[in-house]
């Protein structure tokens, strides 16, 4: 693709995707409040900008084929700070891509839209907002706004709910941990599926201790690799279960395990390994955007 906007490049998290996704596109633009960023990559730029300022992210996505919106304030602060970097800045960034046609915003939410849920509840992507904070109220938010920008106006969103991305320091948080890596491949493949509407995933590497639950294969990344290493094409409704494969860069693929057939069109790649010696294919028609708009 031609242009990647991504938001809160000098973050934590946003700083391990510049180079992986200058890899995907032909233009990165990177944006965030520090005045610069080191080591751009050779087809990368950097824009400092206020995510709260509607005309400079209008201005950002000029041109763009998709944003990934990593920017704000990434844990709970004054309401004030989250009203502004947050919850404007999330619909500044909507906006701006319904105004620019951009194509899908890739989203970095968190388990804390969901965190007053019990442990216990092994919860799904399907439970109502039940925020444990100023920030989960808005990761709430956003999501919300996705679903609206997604049924009125037809812009794409992946709404990742990253349970903890960060360096594992006891046993406890082994349970919660999305590696980092697995955040780029996450990431990646919300980047690079052909459709996905709107879609809320949770991020999570694989381990015993996973507190949500990943059997649905809604509440996994669009054609991703599961945690338990099991490749996917989302399709609502019905799959096809196929003997492992590895399928690299080809037209199509006729009679797998007989019967199926996966066209490129859909899969660029499938590769599974999973311990049940099983793989998943979903396949769909790819959704139609409504009609209808916001006037």
């Amino acid at each position: 693709m031609d242009k990647l906007v991504l938001t809160g490049a000098a973050g934590q998290l946003g700083s391990r995707l510049r180079g992986p996704l200058s890899k995907l596109c032909g233009q990165l633009v990177c944006t965030d409040l520090v005045d610069q960023v080191d080591d751009l990559n050779h087809n990368e730029t950097y824009v400092k900008a206020d995510l709260g300022d509607l005309d400079a992210m209008v201005d950002l996505l000029k041109g763009a084929d998709m944003v990934i919106h990593f920017g704000a304030i990434g844990d709970e602060a004054p309401f004030e700070d989250i009203l502004h970097s947050n919850i404007k800045g999330a619909y500044t960034i909507w906006e701006a891509a319904w105004r620019n046609k951009v194509r899908r915003v890739v989203y970095a939410s968190s388990i804390h839209a969901v965190g007053m849920h019990k442990k216990t509840d092994f919860i799904g992507t399907d439970v109502p907002h039940r925020p444990d904070t100023y920030y989960g109220l808005a990761k709430c938010f956003a999501e919300d706004l996705a679903s609206l920008y997604w049924d009125k106006r037809g812009v794409e969103a992946v709404c990742m709910r990253i349970l903890s991305c960060t360096d594992v320091k006891n046993a406890r948080a082994v349970g919660s941990w999305l590696s980092y890596d697995d955040l780029i491949h996450m990431v990646e493949q919300s980047v690079t599926t052909p459709v996905t509407g709107f879609k809320i995933v949770y991020g999570v590497s694989n381990n015993d201790r996973v507190p949500v639950d990943r059997s649905n294969p809604e509440n996994a990344a669009p054609e991703g690799r599961l945690t338990d290493g099991t490749m996917r094409v989302p399709r609502p409704g019905q799959e096809d279960l196929v003997t492992p494969v590895e399928i690299w860069d080809v037209d199509h693929v006729e009679s797998v395990d007989g019967t199926t057939r996966v066209p490129s069109s859909i899969v660029r790649r499938l590769a599974a390994a999973p311990r049940d010696g099983r793989m998943i294919v979903w396949r769909s028609p790819a959704p139609s955007p409504p009609e209808r708009g916001i006037p």
